[in-house]
């Protein structure tokens, strides 16, 4: 089950990887993107949980390299978030005074930055969370 769940945890990852990818390069803000993340970001969790399970259960990798490579792509997808929203904020730094007070137009556009800004971000987690698993499958293949 732990190998099938790494597997559909890797596809996710680099679907989203590539979603976010092509909207960053493409400069489309895609909301779309958001969920398929999500998803993603949640077959992480379910993995390394799994993981822990069978850790506790007495299961043991084929290398203890696969402990960092397991749990690293969680560490990565929180950090990653923790970096979204610095970005959002930097974004945010840079505007003079009040949001409201801003022409509908500027709103509109700093709201299009902020999300572009924050898909690289959330691209770039998710390609190190590929890399990552890549690395755990290359240790039970």
């Amino acid at each position: 089950m732990h190998d099938v769940l790494a597997f559909v945890a890797l596809a996710f990852n680099g679907l989203a990887a590539v979603w976010g990818g092509v909207a960053w390069i493409r400069k489309v803000p895609a909301t779309s993107f958001w969920p398929v993340l999500r998803v993603a970001q949640a077959s992480v969790a379910v993995e390394v949980l799994v993981g822990v399970v069978m850790w506790l259960d007495g299961v043991d990798p084929p290398d203890s390299l696969h402990y960092v490579y397991g749990i690293a792509p969680l560490v990565v997808t929180l950090v990653a978030e923790g970096m979204r929203i610095g970005a959002a904020q930097r974004e945010l730094e840079e505007v003079d005074g009040p949001l409201d007070e801003l022409p509908r137009r500027e709103q509109v556009l700093l709201a299009r930055r902020i999300v572009m800004r924050e898909i690289g971000v959330m691209t770039i987690g998710t390609l190190l969370v590929v890399t990552l698993m890549l690395r755990a499958a290359g240790s039970v293949l």
